[in-house]
């Protein structure tokens, strides 16, 4: 442990409200969702000098797909903490350059998937049934039933490119209509493809065996022009596709050769590679149904993505964990992980406080079941705790890394299932600059898992870290605990639990304390040298 401190975790000076800037339409329950411990300010996103002058002061910006939100934007908003897409793609948001700012990045990946999978099998019906195009023909005046003959889809194949959320329930909603279905997407296990009834095949395979694909692929460097004039020379000159994935999955150009050349029965697409898309070579074939964008477009998914991205703001602005934020490391956090995260943070605050001074080396290792999930997320909670009360700047997730870059201190993470004592135990272990090594550990208990520290600089205790703790290093001998309970009597501070750990009578101890309220800073100076402690802390973990 290190020399004689008194920390104090939570401070409680006036923290003026976050400005929250609003630069496209949030649905009322989003408002409502944000709460009134925030100011909330709206722009319009598009109006650029309107925006950058917003942002200057801002700490979260929510926006739809109509703002963008590239270096410029990030580098006006010097406060901006989180950046917030109500919907699912991030092709308007600069992840990179937010990433280097610290800025978490988040949006609503499930918000839509429902109304999106709708509005492909609406499409792809409307594209077998030629529904919009005899549709303005009658209402021109014109009865036209032979010339808008269809195809039924009992009995035909469709292949589904991209099986993710989206794809699947696709399939889902297909089977009833009596298809064969087929999937591509090379990040699928097989396993899985099996327990979702679908066959898996190549690209290939798909584009030459289908009656009707349906794209569903993120936009990616990889998939932009996947199907372009080589692809769709593969394909069965009956074949329907229907894009209401992302603009640019589909060479347009390619597409309408291929329509225009008869190799392509028909298409429907809800989106385009340049939006608004007012104007194109695909709106003057009758074989192509279009819409402007419509995929998230129901009330139901338009509440769902402002009050997802709602939710995350106020979570990013607390500093805690935002489960859809796209630039932290980790990946998905699975329920039985997510208690980890306030222990873990929890053992960060308690180690900066047991060592007094910045640590040049910093372990954190996770032992038992938990080892077995990915735990990576558990080091960015270790970080944050660790700085979170000791430097000015807000600690989040996203900037932990670079925090702890900029002050020298070394990261490792360390994993293995032996757990002798626990069924899980995460201990931070670290190196100060006089070489001195300091570490605390802490588990789950119970049920209810209640966060427990169980071990500091090697001695064993079992304690819950409440709002107020104190630890105490002293020579093992007879009156400590009397002393220190008569100290704190006469500061009016009640003990709520006490512990003493040795390695062996006579040798070494440490006491540890939860008490009441906040021991003030002469009382641990006066139990110290009562004690003739080595060293101690006083530590507030409440907020």
């Amino acid at each position: 442990m290190g020399p004689l401190t008194h920390r104090i975790f939570g401070r409680t000076s006036h923290v003026p409200k976050p400005i929250v800037v609003v630069a496209d339409q949030l649905s009322e329950a989003g408002l409502a969702t944000l709460g009134t411990d925030c100011e909330i300010r709206h722009v319009a996103g598009a109006d650029r000098p309107k925006l950058l002058s917003a942002v200057a002061d801002a700490d979260a910006l929510i926006v739809r797909s109509a703002t963008q939100v590239d270096h410029e934007v990030i580098a006006a908003a010097p406060k901006l903490r989180v950046v917030a897409r109500a919907g699912v793609g991030l092709d308007n948001v600069d992840v990179e350059a937010a990433t280097a700012s610290g800025v978490m990045v988040v949006n609503a990946p499930t918000s839509n998937i429902v109304t999106t999978a709708e509005q492909s099998v609406t499409l792809l019906l409307a594209c077998a049934r030629n529904t919009a195009q005899a549709h303005g023909a009658l209402k021109r005046g014109e009865w036209k039933r032979s010339a808008y003959t269809g195809v039924e889809l009992d009995g035909k194949v469709v292949g589904i490119v991209g099986f993710g959320k989206i794809g699947q329930l696709v399939a889902n909603r297909l089977r009833a209509f009596g298809v064969e279905i087929i999937a591509y997407d090379p990040y699928l296990p097989p396993a899985r493809a099996d327990q979702a009834g679908v066959t898996l095949v190549g690209f290939e395979e798909l584009l030459k065996r289908s009656d009707f694909i349906t794209l569903h692929p993120p936009k990616t460097k990889e998939t932009v022009g996947l199907l372009g004039h080589k692809e769709l020379r593969l394909v069965k000159p009956s074949v329907r596709i229907i894009n209401v994935s992302r603009g640019g999955i589909i060479d347009e150009h390619a597409l309408y050769i291929a329509i225009k050349e008869g190799r392509v029965a028909g298409a429907a697409l809800d989106v385009f590679a340049t939006e608004p898309c007012t104007d194109s070579p695909l709106f003057e074939l009758d074989q192509v149904v279009v819409t402007p964008h419509l995929g998230a477009s129901t009330h139901e998914a338009q509440e769902k993505a402002s009050t997802h991205v709602a939710r995350s703001v106020r979570l990013a602005l607390a500093g805690d964990f935002v489960p859809d934020a796209v630039n932290v490391q980790g990946g998905a956090v699975s329920e039985d992980l997510k208690p980890g995260l306030q222990l873990t943070e929890i053992l960060g605050r308690v180690f900066t406080a047991l060592a007094g001074r910045t640590a040049t080396k910093l372990d954190v290792e996770v032992r038992g079941e938990l080892a077995g999930q990915d735990v990576r997320v558990l080091e960015l909670a270790a970080l944050k705790g660790v700085f979170v009360d000791v430097i000015d700047e807000q600690v989040t997730y996203v900037n932990a890394p670079r925090i702890a870059k900029d002050r020298g201190l070394s990261v490792e993470l360390l994993t293995t299932a032996e757990s002798p004592l626990w069924r899980n135990v995460i201990t931070l272990r670290g190196v100060l600059a006089d070489r001195g090594i300091v570490s605390v550990s802490g588990t789950l208990s119970g049920p209810r898992q209640i966060p427990k520290i169980v071990e500091v600089n090697g001695y064993e205790m079992e304690i819950e870290p409440t709002c107020h703790l104190a630890f105490f290093t002293y020579s093992d001998r007879p009156g400590i605990v009397g002393a220190v309970g008569h100290i704190l009597g006469e500061q009016g501070i009640n003990i709520g639990s006490m512990q003493v750990s040795r390695y062996a009578k006579g040798s070494k101890a440490l006491i540890a304390l939860t008490v009441d309220s906040a021991i003030p800073a002469d009382a641990v100076d006066r139990i110290a040298a009562e004690i003739g402690a080595d060293s101690g802390c006083s530590v507030v973990l409440a907020k």
